[in-house]
């Protein structure tokens, strides 16, 4: 990875900075006893202290921050992030800002604001898919990011497939969780575990098929130079 310099880190350092100052300025407005945890349906089923609410989510920022920035230093295949660094910075950020909006809209719920939990957080999760759906073909072999089945991470060529395939699959689910807010909870339960079964199921199964795929050739290859 490239040096760390203002103009490719201030996205990540702004929201750190921001949810610092947001921390500090909501602390004492806060109840001593604040909401921690929401169900699908938006209703508060988890508590903790206004401290442990202050100090986790700056703290939860710093750490995936910092995390991110020495992956690469402890990857064997630390020299290929150089192939899509900005692609690794940007995804990097989109998480960050996943957990910046739900820190903020926890907030403001807290000091008392309307603010519907569920359809900001689906909301959020939704963009975070499909950013991370646009930007998968874009990732290249690497032990940390991105889809990494024992077949992707065998075959440079089955890598770029399983992620092209999975950025579709990661679209897909993306747009239909933004939506599951607004319809009725039976229905938002089917999108979201079976879009998870999609995800899951799906793309590492797909994984696989084009690895065997990917085999049957080259022993066709083989055979025809024999």
């Amino acid at each position: 990875m490239d040096k760390l310099t203002f103009k490719k880190e201030w996205r990540a350092w702004l929201l750190i900075i921001l949810t610092i100052i947001i921390s500090i300025w909501a602390y004492p407005q806060l109840p001593a006893i604040v909401a921690s945890h929401w169900d699908f349906q938006g209703q508060v089923n988890g508590w903790t202290s206004r401290t442990v609410h202050s100090i986790l989510f700056p703290s939860l920022l710093a750490i995936i921050y910092f995390g991110f920035v020495f992956m690469p230093y402890i990857d064997p295949k630390k020299e290929r992030y150089a192939e899509f660094a900005n692609t690794y910075r940007l995804l990097r950020d989109a998480i960050i800002f996943l957990l910046f909006g739900v820190f903020v809209a926890a907030t403001f719920a807290n000091l008392g604001y309307n603010v519907n939990i569920g359809v900001v957080a689906a909301t959020l999760i939704g963009f975070l898919f499909i950013t991370i759906g646009n930007y998968f073909g874009k990732l290249k072999r690497n032990w940390f990011v991105g889809i990494r089945t024992p077949w992707s991470l065998s075959s440079e060529n089955v890598w770029n497939k399983t992620h092209r395939f999975g950025g579709r699959v990661f679209i897909i689910w993306g747009a239909l969780l933004i939506l599951t807010p607004w319809l009725p909870y039976k229905g938002a339960m089917i999108i979201l575990f079976s879009g998870l079964a999609m995800v899951v199921v799906g793309v590492y199964l797909y994984s696989y098929l084009a690895f065997r795929a990917e085999q049957k050739i080259e022993k066709e290859n083989k055979k025809i130079e024999e």
